[in-house]
């Protein structure tokens, strides 16, 4: 028997993978967080097949209804927004599922980190600035582990995607100057991106609490921060090897000046 997880992607139902919507399509039961992944995407499902919306749900039901379907020989996929390895919840439904005898099949989905970084026309690798970035998420109700506070992640000095932290802005601005952060550290918001309402909001560090209140952002957002994000970052010499005509690899012999 088996369950088959699908990344939604962002928001924007084109951004699926042509293996997830063939999968949503020929599904006979599907299962949705409502408040959110696209309507119009779940709309591209079978008319014939059983829609669940699960915003309301607890654990525990949710995946109770899983394993009934799944049992009864229906075709059940369980719809995630953006990516579900990352924020996904996935762990606690699998691990109840496989208890069952249930297989569960993931199929990836296009992170709002991504989806943010193209709504903001951003590189977040940029040669000889920086060549990482770190997904994580400000401390809130849900504590993190000792050695990932934001403080000492930001020590890397890389590019830093902050999920679920929009009501958590002044936290995350005292942390990333604790660890010796510019307040000109350029920022980049995105809510809700690749939805019909996305908004973009460009900040620094020291204005960043007051842009995400002026722009009434308090959730669904994705905040990039660090110099990959500076907006004029097009004006200044940063180049990869890659397309360095003097840099050799398996397709391209170099060419000396």
């Amino acid at each position: 028997m088996k369950l088959t997880i699908i990344g939604a992607g962002p928001g924007d139902p084109d951004l699926i993978t042509v293996k997830g919507l063939r999968l949503l399509q020929e599904a006979d039961v599907v299962l949705y967080a409502d408040s959110l992944v696209s309507e119009e995407l779940i709309n591209k499902s079978d008319p014939e097949a059983e829609i669940i919306k699960t915003a309301g749900m607890h654990l525990e039901e949710m995946v109770e209804l899983m394993v009934d379907r799944v049992t009864k020989g229906k075709k059940v996929v369980r719809v995630h927004t953006g990516d579900p390895a990352v924020y996904g919840a996935i762990m606690e439904q699998i691990s109840i599922l496989n208890k069952q005898d249930i297989t569960v099949e993931i199929i990836p989905g296009v992170s709002s980190v991504f989806a943010s970084a193209a709504a903001l026309g951003a590189e977040l690798t940029i040669p000889d600035l920086t060549q990482t970035v770190i997904l994580t998420r400000a401390e809130g109700r849900t504590p993190v582990p000792d050695k990932e506070k934001l403080k000492d992640l930001a020590q890397h000095n890389c590019t830093v995607a902050l999920f679920l932290s929009a009501t958590l802005t002044k936290k995350i601005v005292k942390e990333f100057l604790d660890a010796g952060w510019s307040k000109e550290t350029p920022v980049g918001v995105v809510y809700k991106a690749t939805w019909p309402d996305e908004k973009i909001v460009r900040s620094t560090l020291e204005t960043l609490d007051e842009d995400m209140r002026k722009n009434g952002i308090r959730k669904q957002a994705m905040i990039l921060a660090g110099w990959a994000l500076d907006p004029h970052i097009h004006d200044k010499d940063f180049r990869s090897k890659l397309y360095d005509k003097e840099f050799t690899h398996g397709f391209r012999k170099g060419v000396k000046s």
